[in-house]
């Protein structure tokens, strides 16, 4: 377990990361206060950094070492949620005697990663319960809720650090998290969530260069990008009651750039 001084630093090391996560944390843990859980965020190390609970729960919680500060790195606690799901890279629910210590197995794990704007690993949302009568149904039922959650936490903070873009946000294929593609005012595409990278073949090659968004979507499965894009200047001219001017400003665009655009989606 971290000190004081470490978990600080280990805090200030996230970033703005724990203030995006903030209100989304209070959200789940709306969700499931009542059924005797808590809400964690960790770091990519399994550190926990912040959590949510309620006072009748804390002395069960604070023995059990699910506390700020604790490692739970698979390293140092063996299978469970938020170690395993750091090591995995995916979604987990570590369910009571599936934990690898005898002393985790009172607990029900459910956690998602979070990964950041250059699709790397960033930290794991996790909400684990003290009660003896959580069920597998119950575990698989919060699990969606913390993945939804987390994918939550990481377009906000793709969002967050590309604040000055125009965000493109592709269909969602299947059940997979959306794709989010970040637009500059020069018409670049110059970052792409991990879900757009996997589901697009982009690396980091592929920024290091910026290419022009027409350019690149072109050579990708350019109907879903188009009907998400042409949704984006429909919405524009929308909301400025047809003023090709404003909405282009609104998409930080040209006026120029847009009418080519409209042009081509189909969008006139």
């Amino acid at each position: 377990s971290l000190g004081e001084a470490e978990l600080n630093a280990a805090r200030e090391a996230a970033g703005n990361l724990l203030e995006i996560a903030a209100p989304v944390m209070d959200r789940v843990f709306r969700s499931v206060d009542g059924a005797g859980c808590c809400v964690l965020l960790t770091n990519a190390e399994g550190v926990i950094l912040d959590r949510r609970g309620t006072a009748a729960d804390e002395n069960t919680f604070r023995k059990w070492g699910l506390w700020p500060g604790a490692d739970w790195s698979e390293e140092a606690e063996g299978t469970n949620g938020i170690g395993t799901c750091l090591v995995e890279e995916r979604a987990v629910t570590i369910h009571r005697e599936q934990h690898f210590f005898t002393r985790n197995t009172a607990m029900s794990c459910m956690d998602a990663p979070i990964f950041d704007h250059n699709g790397r690993l960033l930290a794991a949302l996790d909400v684990s319960s003290c009660r003896d009568d959580h069920t597998e149904a119950m575990a698989a039922l919060i699990g969606a809720l913390v993945a939804d959650a987390a994918r939550r936490i990481e377009a906000d903070y793709f969002r967050s650090v590309f604040a000055d873009a125009r965000i493109l946000v592709a269909p969602q294929q299947g059940a997979g998290e959306p794709s989010l593609f970040a637009v500059d005012r020069d018409d670049l595409v110059v970052g792409a969530t991990r879900a757009a990278r996997k589901a697009y073949g982009l690396t980091d090659a592929t920024f290091a260069s910026p290419r022009p968004a027409d350019d690149l979507f072109a050579t990708q499965r350019s109907g879903d990008l188009a009907s998400a894009e042409r949704a984006a200047i429909r919405r524009a001219i929308a909301s400025t009651g047809g003023n090709a001017a404003a909405a282009a400003r609104q998409l930080g665009i040209s006026r120029a750039t847009l009418y080519r655009r409209m042009k081509r989606l189909g969008a006139e």
